[in-house]
Order: structure tokens, then C-alpha cells, then sequence
């Protein structure tokens, strides 16, 4: 496929209000698309690249090129020279990732070569959102866009499923079955404002501890045990303690959803950043694994000795769990199985209040009758923390004054957008410790698309835990809404951008 196409879609697809509209040019493109070119071409329509990051800054891209005059770059032409300017390192490594991007740039028309500036520099925000492209594949290929959805769930992929969906048609969707060592995607939480609320909203439910941990997802076959994060990338190597937990129940085969947590000898868990780092590190598992053991805590089965759980309700997930895995690796739960009920709501109020005690951060309200749906920020689990936090994209960040001259400071917070983008809500540089504002303007100088004399501008991909006292109008900012009195809590690089708190979420919380 020529990138002409693909430069073209996205370009009609940013410029389309109608969700059919946007729909149906997808799905025009899929059609079109050879399948092994499959996951390139919805990776670039998401505005992200398959290298992720080419090492590639915004003066190199500024540098005018002359534009080809007709079109012939193939899309996994483009792929291939990307790939090769990624790995590009040693001595003069920056003046040949010029004179390869300049050789690319010039082998592309002026629309591709707008379509690329946007791509390499984070900037590409067309609105071809995964639900859309979803939907565009269904179409192409005349299947329900529920089931390519749920496959996607279990092939963790959306490229995955087309490339297979393109090759084969609606056949190859029993591929894509739950299977021990494929990760599937987790399911995620709404937010709700306070215990009551989550009760009244969801009728029979279980109230979890909300743990301040690192989300991990666990597959055994025999001995043989693997766990994936919440991006589902491999970290089975960097948590010996998990693997041996594991080996120690009684089933050959299975999927385990949790969380992984440093506690204290009294029980409470430690900062996230420690249990971040520790999760983190590639280096020394040994001597890391002595210095700060992690607990693994498990909330839910997905899969054991070959029955798949996902559709059975939330209850019965759960019984299979306690028959399985011990207490002592199981989250604290209290089940509300008639909320309306003032006892049973004095309850779930004291479980609450016992959890912020033990140190967590809140619980998960969870309906007892919902199945798993991977993948998903279902409406039926709600997650209450007492304290207003939300998980924003850092947008752009400014030049610090006086101590903190030369760093970058004062963050411009962005949300999720439906069309892909994202809308800034405010400001902030309060929070932040010397050592975060040391992380961060290494971190920020690698992702700056743009240097302004007040700052940078980023591409939109470092996910940052803000508290705030609520949200207020402000006609300063494209969703009329800012943030009360944001201060850093954290940086979360366990969670993509996709997965940030979205402007609905926000306009939700004002009062």
C-alpha cells in the first residue's frame, strides 16, 4: 500500500465530524490494505510509530526538503527506513539520522511528507481512535463489530487481528480464543465519587481494597510461569518471588489478574515509586529481590485448567479464585449483596475507611453478575479514592525560575479527547521533588517535538497522577474547566497515553 493512501485517509478522517463517515473511510483503506501491512498501517492512522521512539528531534525535522512529485513510497518501504534510523547509535550518530530522514523525506510528496513531520513528531491527532478502526475493520470485512472487538481482547492487538481478519475473513475470528501465555488486555474502572454513589450504581456488588501497586497478569502452564503488565510486555524474569508464588497452587494451568505491591514489615504498603522501580529494573534481580520483596495480590481468574471464565459473572470468577489461590494472596474484599440495605452501607463505609487506614489509596466497587471484559473500562467496576486524583498527558512543559532554573518545571496537563487529541486543563509545578524535576527534564527533553523560548512542546505520551481539590470553570482553557490546587503525586510509565483520564471523566467531577 502506498503511504499516499494512508496520508489521505487520515487526513479526510481528521476533517469528518460524522462517525459513519469516518467509519466508512476506514474501512475503504482496510479493504485496500495487503494483510501483512496490516499492523503498520492502523499503527501510523493511531498516530503512533512501531519503533515508538527513532531518536529523531523536532530541528531535524524542521529542515525544509524537496517534495517528490509523485507518489511511490510503500508503506512498509517507510517502515523499513524508520526501522533502520531507530537503531542508528555511536559516534556521528545524530548527522546520519539526518541525512536518512532527508533521504526519506525526499522520496515523498508534500502530503506525505506532512503526513510524516505529524507522524515522527507525536503531533498526528486525525481521530482514527481504536473504537473507529474497530469498527472500519468490521465493516471491510462485513463481520459484527462486537465480535472484532472482543478479539482484539484476546489477541491484545488490533494489528494482530487484522492482519488476520484481511488474510482469511470472518473465519480466522476463532483464532482468538483466551489461551495460557497470550496476555489479553485488562479490564479497567470508571470512577465514581464516593462508596454511596458506587452502590447505588451498581446493585449487588464486592468492595476490594484498591491497591497502589503495579497491575500484572499472570499465565501458568505446568512449571512454566509468565507475567505480563497492563501494556502487556513480559516482566516474568524481574519478579522471581511471583513465579515461585504461583508454582505453589494447585492448578497446571491459568490466568491470574492482580497486583504486585512492596509493603513494610507492618503490612502497609510502601511508595509506588519503590515498587515502580523495583518492577522496573532489568539489573541484579537477586540483590533487588533482597532489598525490596514484592507481594503479589490476586482479584481475579480469568482462566483455569482449560475452562475459560470470562464470560461467568463476577461472583462465580471469584468463588473459583478463593478455591484456588490462599487468603494471604488474595485482595481483602467485602461483598454488599443488597447495598440498599443501611447495614450492609454502614459496612462498605467502615471497609473503606479500614482500607485508607491500612495506607491504600481506595477501593474497587465491582457488580457481582458482570463477566470480565478484557480490554474495557467497564461502568461495572468503579474505583473511589477519598483524595481527587486523575492521570493526565503531560502537553508541554516551561523553564523554571530561581532553584529551579534550567529545569523543567510547570507542566501544561492535558485529557483524552474523543477524536484522539487531547484538551489542556491547566497548569502545574507543585509537587515535585528535586529528584522528579531531574527525571523529568531528561524525560521531557527526550519527547519535545518543538523548543520554545519558555519551554518545550512533547509529544503526548508521559502519563502523570495529579491530585486536585476539584474541578472549576475557566473560560482559559478549550473545555472551559481547570483544576483546583493540581500538585504531582506521581509519574505513571506503566500506563500508555490511551489509557489516561479522559475530558467526560473531568467534566464529570465538577461541582
Amino acid at each position: 500500500m502506498l503511504l499516499a493512501d494512508v496520508a489521505r485517509t487520515s487526513r479526510e478522517v481528521a476533517q469528518s465530524a460524522a462517525r459513519s463517515r469516518k467509519v466508512s473511510l476506514l474501512a475503504q483503506l482496510f479493504r485496500a490494505t495487503e494483510p501483512e501491512q496490516a499492523p503498520i498501517v492502523i499503527t501510523y492512522l493511531a498516530g503512533r510509530l512501531p519503533q515508538r521512539r527513532i531518536g529523531v528531534g523536532w530541528s531535524t525535522l524542521a529542515e525544509p526538503v524537496p517534495a517528490a512529485a509523485e507518489p511511490r513510497l510503500d508503506v512498509a518501504e517507510v517502515d523499513a527506513a524508520l526501522g533502520r534510523i531507530a537503531v542508528i547509535t555511536g559516534k556521528g550518530a545524530q548527522s546520519e539520522r539526518r541525512r536518512q530522514v532527508r533521504e526519506l523525506m525526499s522520496a515523498a510528496t508534500a502530503d506525505e511528507q506532512r503526513f510524516l513531520l505529524a507522524l515522527i513528531g507525536g503531533e498526528l491527532r486525525q481521530g482514527a481512535l481504536d473504537a473507529l478502526a474497530v469498527e472500519g475493520l468490521a465493516a471491510a470485512v462485513d463481520v459484527p463489530a462486537q465480535e472484532v472487538r472482543r478479539a482484539v481482547m484476546l489477541g491484545g492487538s488490533l494489528g494482530a487481528v487484522a492482519e488476520v481478519l484481511l488474510d482469511r475473513g470472518s473465519a480466522a475470528l476463532t483464532d482468538f480464543q483466551l489461551e495460557v501465555g497470550r496476555p489479553v488486555l485488562p479490564m479497567l474502572a470508571h470512577t465514581a465519587k464516593s462508596v454511596d454513589e458506587a452502590l447505588d450504581k451498581l446493585g449487588p456488588c464486592a468492595i476490594e481494597e484498591k491497591l497502589d501497586g503495579i497491575r500484572i497478569q499472570v499465565h501458568r502452564s505446568g512449571e512454566t510461569v509468565r507475567i505480563y503488565t497492563r501494556t502487556l510486555d513480559e516482566i516474568t524474569a524481574r519478579l522471581p518471588e511471583v513465579v515461585a508464588a504461583v508454582r505453589q497452587l494447585a492448578a497446571d494451568r491459568l490466568v491470574l489478574d492482580g497486583e504486585v505491591i512492596a509493603l513494610d514489615a507492618g503490612g502497609r504498603p510502601r511508595p509506588f515509586q519503590e515498587t515502580a522501580g523495583r518492577v522496573g529494573s532489568r539489573l541484579d534481580v537477586v540483590g533487588a529481590r533482597a532489598a525490596l520483596p514484592l507481594s503479589p495480590v490476586f482479584f481475579d481468574l480469568l482462566s483455569v485448567n482449560g475452562r475459560d471464565l470470562l464470560a461467568l459473572p463476577t461472583a462465580d470468577r471469584h468463588a473459583e479464585l478463593a478455591r484456588l489461590v490462599p487468603e494471604p494472596l488474595r485482595v481483602r474484599r467485602l461483598v454488599a449483596d443488597d447495598p440498599r440495605d443501611a447495614e450492609a452501607r454502614q459496612a462498605a463505609r467502615e471497609f473503606t475507611e479500614a482500607t485508607l487506614a491500612r495506607g491504600h489509596e481506595g477501593v474497587l466497587v465491582k457488580a457481582l453478575d458482570a463477566p470480565y471484559r478484557a480490554g474495557r473500562r467497564g461502568a461495572s467496576w468503579l474505583k473511589v479514592k477519598p483524595v481527587h486524583t486523575l492521570d493526565l498527558v503531560v502537553l508541554a512543559a516551561e523553564w523554571g525560575h530561581g532553584r529551579r532554573t534550567g529545569k523543567l518545571s510547570n507542566l501544561h496537563l492535558g485529557a483524552r479527547r474523543p477524536d484522539g487529541g487531547f484538551a489542556m486543563l491547566g497548569k502545574t509545578f507543585k509537587g515535585l521533588t528535586d529528584a522528579m524535576l531531574d527525571w523529568q527534564t531528561d524525560r521531557l527533553r527526550e519527547l519535545a517535538v518543538r523548543t520554545e523560548p519558555w519551554g518545550v512542546v512533547v509529544r503526548p505520551e508521559l502519563v502523570v497522577e495529579i491530585a486536585f481539590d476539584g474541578v472549576q470553570r475557566s473560560p482559559r482553557y478549550p473545555e472551559g474547566v481547570t483544576l483546583r490546587f493540581a500538585r504531582v503525586l506521581r509519574y505513571r510509565e506503566d500506563k500508555p497515553a490511551a489509557e489516561a483520564d479522559t475530558v467526560q471523566t473531568v467534566l464529570s467531577l465538577r461541582t
